[in-house]
């Protein structure tokens, strides 16, 4: 027993340290075949960028976001990531959280005449779809407004059908606890800027991913134009606000696009959760708040990072998983529901691994790694860099 015991001790020293950036420059293994396919746990919980690069990969694009994030949407994957779980204000890309929440509450043909109450409160400044008291709207309607003019009139309205704006807001965060991201903290379910109000790169692609999944979702954040209807009986035409869409203000438009929100405010800055769909594969992307460039380096960013992760397919490891909760997040979210919330958290039938059983079965699997390790002749080492 003591003599395996050393044994062990000395096989998990020669194993090789995980850095935040690194390239294994001994793998020569084949695009597609991976050898350390699950990233150590809390690898995203990490300060700084993290990506682990194999053998031909490309190098990573320049971001200056202060945050982002991109994940294969098909696996959960996260390709590659910075400050993932950093709390920052999210403007409209909390839309997608709501949309996620209330949307499946009301048919899209159901028709609502819209009060002056529900049109008071929205912030100074809001972007608005042009909702008029006194005029009755589809809910599909009122959806388009959400998602092409980020209309936060819209949002009020349906945070009325669904039981007001306190109630809403609760619900709202309860389904983000339900779907594993802890980072976001609801106060104004549109996104305005709020004491308090937070959300995370990882958090927003959970929400992106989450919400393709959802067919009237996935129609809705993929519309680039829409007739709108007026006061008067006509209708206008609305464009969506996402010039990776649209191909707005000399914006060129993503090759495979799906949509999904872009936002912005004094506080938050540009914020933009993407996705796009190559080859068969769909990636997702966050990018919060650029401190480069002007108002669409937003979506140059998400473009360089798009474009990495369909050219590093097959040439990176994994850094975390969309689906995996984090230390701690069940107990967590079951004592969120136990504190009164609106709604009580569930797991999505395709919830990954619950990393809070990793420290148990650490020792377990410890030994049995650095053995393959062994075995396999691993000799690549991971660097820093930032």
């Amino acid at each position: 027993m003591s003599t395996c015991a050393l044994c062990a001790a000395g096989v998990l020293a020669l194993a090789p340290p995980v850095a935040a950036v690194g390239r294994t420059s001994a793998d020569t293994s084949a695009p597609g075949q991976r050898k350390a396919a699950v990233p150590p746990p809390g690898l995203l919980e990490e300060e700084g960028t993290q990506v682990r690069l194999r053998a031909g990969a490309p190098d990573l694009p320049d971001v200056s976001a202060l945050s982002w994030l991109v994940a294969d949407a098909g696996t959960g994957e996260v390709l590659a990531a910075h400050d993932a779980h950093r709390r920052l204000p999210p403007a409209s890309t909390l839309k997608t959280l709501f949309a996620l929440t209330v949307l499946p509450a009301f048919p899209a043909g159901v028709q609502h005449t819209v009060s002056a109450k529900e049109l008071a409160g929205i912030g100074e400044g809001s972007s608005l779809v042009g909702l008029v008291e006194g005029h009755a709207y589809k809910v599909a309607d009122l959806w388009r407004g959400v998602f092409l003019n980020s209309g936060n009139d819209a949002v009020h309205v349906l945070a009325a059908l669904n039981g007001g704006w306190d109630q809403t807001a609760r619900q709202v965060e309860t389904k983000a606890r339900s779907l594993g991201a802890l980072d976001t903290t609801v106060v104004s379910p549109d996104g305005y800027d709020a004491d308090g109000q937070a959300s995370s790169a990882y958090d927003l692609a959970v929400f992106g991913r989450a919400g393709l999944r959802d067919p009237d979702f996935a129609r809705y954040c993929s519309t680039a134009h829409a007739a709108f209807p007026g006061y008067d009986g006509t209708t206008y035409q609305i464009a969506n606000t996402n010039r990776l869409l649209t191909g707005a203000d000399g914006v060129e438009p993503y090759p495979g696009l799906l949509g999904i929100k872009n936002g912005y405010t004094s506080n938050a800055g540009n914020t933009l959760v993407a996705a796009a769909r190559q080859g068969g594969r769909t990636l997702v992307v966050t990018v919060m708040n650029p401190q480069g460039g002007e108002g669409h380096t937003v979506y140059e960013e998400a473009r360089g990072l798009l474009d990495w992760g369909f050219d590093a397919a097959g040439y990176v490891d994994p850094v975390g998983s969309l689906d995996a909760l984090r230390p701690g997040a069940r107990a967590h979210a079951k004592a969120v529901a136990s504190a009164g919330s609106a709604a009580p958290p569930r797991a999505e039938p395709d919830a990954g691994p619950d990393w809070s059983q990793t420290g148990t079965i650490a020792s377990a699997i410890g030994v049995g790694a650095g053995a393959l390790l062994l075995g396999l002749g691993f000799t690549g080492r991971r660097y820093a860099r930032d």
